[in-house]
């Protein structure tokens, strides 16, 4: 019973960073410029997170949502917004 419970709060923390990623991608950049790579990748990170935590039982909670909220903000990084922001505080 404590795996599963433990697998639904990490799949609640990926639901809810993921959607805040979106939301904040989306107010960035806009409908036309809305990274969906970056967002198919959180998807795709989350889902071996998962995998990964239900197969290995060493694998802490805190140790699984930490490894994904730094991939989020890796992925984060990466995103047009965030680099033209970069660029204007270079020059």
């Amino acid at each position: 019973m404590k795996k599963i419970m433990q697998t639904v709060c990490l799949v609640g923390f990926i639901i809810l960073t993921t959607a805040t990623f979106s939301f904040a991608q989306f107010n960035a950049a806009g409908s036309e410029g809305f990274p969906f790579f970056h967002f198919g990748c959180l998807i795709v990170g989350g889902l071996i997170i998962v995998s990964l935590k239900r197969k290995y039982d060493k694998l802490y909670l805190s140790e699984a949502i930490g490894s994904f909220a730094l991939f989020t903000m890796l992925v984060a990084l990466f995103t047009s917004p965030v680099v033209d922001a970069l660029k204007n505080l270079i020059n």
